[in-house]
């Protein structure tokens, strides 16, 4: 039995399954796994579609797992689509639509592989798992977490799992990820009391505390970066108070701040360290602050060792390419499966990602298909 990625991947697009929209996706990815042995467990939760797929006896000694995700993020101006968004043509060696790159391509050369590999060669003792969600670009509180906590739950597991998000910068090769920056937002709101202003002295103005605060918060870089990681960063985002006077100070005042954090800082480090400037010039000012933090993910990193090792193999027998190890990035479902076993992250060149015209070369998913399937043959050789 053999599957062509690029023929799946097309199928995969032409269902526009916009986050949190199913569309016939996760449908599809079934009947494909059902039909080459694997057994097949909807996992949706509240209203969020995943899908849990296994080959093999889930005790067995070697547990290879794949996560990705057939949810796309929305099209954007229609209109300035060259070729329809779920359309899925293929001109001069192209596939365009949404979800080419990011991350439908992925999902259908691991399945692929999968197949392939479990049909042709099955392994003795071992099991090859899919877990794919339709909520990566959402909120992500239903998705892979729903996954896990389900595993859990029915004792399954990964010894090892693969992430299939666009990993390349320029090159198909050129990169893999063994890591990520954890994020996290600060929504500040800072509490004053309203007031003229020719008369401050009868005010609490939380512009100016928030104003010092911001100032605390960027004054000095929170680190100079770690053995795998670059230096963290930290944005102000928005600063807004809504005061439409020239001449009132403003009981209210806001600001957003986004960190993106290497393994030197925790999210909840990262909470008492802006909760202690900010308790600091609340004792000054008598302005009070609300930090509403929301962290995304902490940082994680998978050491270069035996797993790093086998999946730089398998890119660099395919392309020729050694990939550098990288952290670098946003955020992925990398970030909870890290809780679970060793992850690592290997895809397609990321170039048009969330764009208009979205779109990658076919011969890519092939290669990608051959990759993933270098990486199950070594895995349990």
């Amino acid at each position: 039995m053999t599957i062509d990625p690029v023929a799946l991947c097309a199928d995969l697009i032409r269902c526009p399954s916009v986050t949190p929209d199913e569309a016939g996706a996760l449908v599809l990815m079934q009947d494909l796994l059902s039909a080459a042995g694997f057994s097949c467990t909807r996992v949706d939760r509240n209203g969020t579609p995943n899908l849990f797929a296994r080959w093999g006896n889930k005790s067995a000694s070697r547990r290879f797992g794949f996560n990705g995700h057939t949810d796309v993020v929305p099209v954007g101006d229609l209109a300035a689509w060259t070729h329809g968004p779920f359309s899925a043509d293929i001109q001069d060696g192209i596939l365009w639509g949404r979800g080419a790159t990011d991350m439908k391509s992925g999902v259908a050369a691991f399945a692929a592989a999968a197949v392939d590999f479990v049909t042709q060669t099955p392994p003795k003792d071992g099991a090859v798992i899919l877990a794919l969600t339709g909520d990566e670009e959402g909120p992500g509180r239903d998705g892979t977490l729903a996954l896990l906590d389900w595993m859990q739950a029915e004792g399954e597991s990964m010894s090892v799992c693969l992430v299939g998000e666009p990993t390349c910068p320029e090159t198909f090769g050129d990169m893999m990820k063994i890591g990520r920056r954890g994020s996290m937002t600060f929504w500040i709101e800072a509490q004053g009391v309203q007031g003229h202003a020719a008369y401050p002295h009868r005010a609490k103005n939380p512009l100016h505390a928030l104003v010092d605060l911001l100032g605390q918060m960027t004054a000095q870089p929170l680190d100079d970066g770690t053995e795998h990681f670059d230096p963290s960063t930290l944005q102000i985002t928005t600063v807004d108070c809504g005061n439409p006077a020239n001449n009132v100070i403003p009981a209210h005042a806001k600001a957003t701040v986004n960190i993106r954090f290497n393994d030197a800082h925790s999210g909840d480090g990262l909470i008492a360290w802006a909760q202690g400037l900010a308790d600091a010039i609340t004792a000054k000012s008598g302005v009070t602050f609300a930090l509403n933090p929301v962290i995304s993910g902490d940082s994680f990193v998978t050491p270069p060792g035996a797993f790093v090792d086998l999946v730089a193999a398998a890119v660099r027998a395919e392309t020729g390419l050694t990939p550098a190890l990288s952290t670098s990035g946003g955020t992925s479902d990398a970030r909870f499966m890290k809780n679970h076993c060793p992850v690592l992250e290997f895809g397609l060149v990321g170039k048009t990602m969330h764009k208009v015209d979205e779109h990658i070369e076919i011969e890519q998913i092939s290669q990608l298909k051959s990759v993933y399937l270098r990486v199950l043959q070594a895995y349990f050789s």
